[in-house]
């Protein structure tokens, strides 16, 4: 049978997030089945996995509010901004909990952040780290990203313990780095743990393991989410029978279908008896189907 949701798993250090699609992959059964959002091998936590229709909502997920549990080291620079690159300076370390706490503010906010040589973005189509691994000098120009909050959980130094909420596309790495930079001594991530992606939490997630054993007891629908858990933050629309149709074939909605929700620009929708259609879009038109999920009621009576 084939599962369209979300599961919540709890990445180990060690893998890939393409490892754990494939291992989800093999346990489901079906082809049909991705991520929202990279971790890196050496770090660990929330990693959401989609499949079925779901997959069609990864990039509402990736876009998603994330939270990390960083591990900082204060007096090790390395060329990867991580334990997994090659040592490029060592400094004694004099700081304070008071003098990062001072810094902190600077990095809160909107701003440009320089991303690590050793990542997965492409520049003129090849992978960073690829050209990094080559020796080719490389410019890479900043991004701009969104920093929320930074709390201090632990100082012993020259480790600090750092809690960081943060937008798409921020790289702790970096965040590591460029607060070395500026405290002086410079500074490496030693470890990195996602807590949140988007809804889905640390303390709600599963691992591997556990999700192999729920698959063998045929009890994996305790940890499968709907895929419009990933939305529930949204506005949402009940269709009639008609507008429902509609929807389907990619119809213009009626103007009387928007309700009272002008202000916003992407919708959740439901049928009547509350399946999730999928997502609506506002143009100057009205609202137009944006993303359609092949519900049928025969789908809501399935326990999905």
């Amino acid at each position: 049978m084939a599962i369209d949701g979300i599961f919540n798993i709890d990445k180990p250090v060690g893998i890939t997030s393409h490892d754990v699609v494939a291992r989800v992959r093999r346990l489901a059964g079906q082809k049909r089945v991705g991520h929202a959002g990279t971790l890196d091998p050496a770090a660990s936590g929330v990693l959401p996995v989609l499949l079925g229709q779901a997959t069609r909502l990864a990039e509402y997920l990736s876009e998603s509010g994330k939270a990390y549990r960083a591990t900082i080291r204060f007096g090790v620079v390395t060329d990867s901004y991580d334990t997994e690159g090659q040592i490029i300076r060592e400094s004694a370390v004099s700081l304070t909990h008071d003098d990062i706490a001072a810094a902190l503010p600077e990095f809160l906010g909107n701003q440009l952040q320089r991303p690590p040589l050793y990542s997965a973005i492409k520049i003129e189509g090849q992978r960073l780290y690829t050209l990094a691994r080559a020796g080719q000098t490389l410019d890479v120009p900043p991004r701009p990203i969104r920093i929320d909050a930074l709390d201090i959980v632990d100082w012993t130094s020259p480790t600090l313990v750092l809690d960081v909420e943060c937008g798409k596309g921020t790289y702790v790495r970096s965040l590591a780095f460029d607060l070395g930079e500026r405290l002086g001594p410079g500074a490496h991530l030693a470890a990195l743990v996602r807590t949140r992606s988007g809804p889905c939490t640390l303390a709600s997630s599963i691992t591997l393991d556990a999700l192999a054993q729920a698959f063998s007891e045929s009890t994996w629908r305790d940890h499968c989410f709907a895929a419009d858990e990933a939305l529930l933050d949204w506005h949402a629309a009940v269709l009639n029978v008609e507008n429902e149709t509609r929807m389907r074939y990619g119809q213009l909605l009626p103007q009387s279908a928007e309700t009272s929700t002008r202000q916003h620009s992407l919708l959740r929708a439901y049928s009547a008896d509350g399946r999730f259609l999928g997502i609506l879009r506002r143009d100057e038109t009205g609202w137009q189907p944006h993303k359609v999920l092949l519900t049928t009621p025969e789908d809501a009576d399935d326990g999905r």
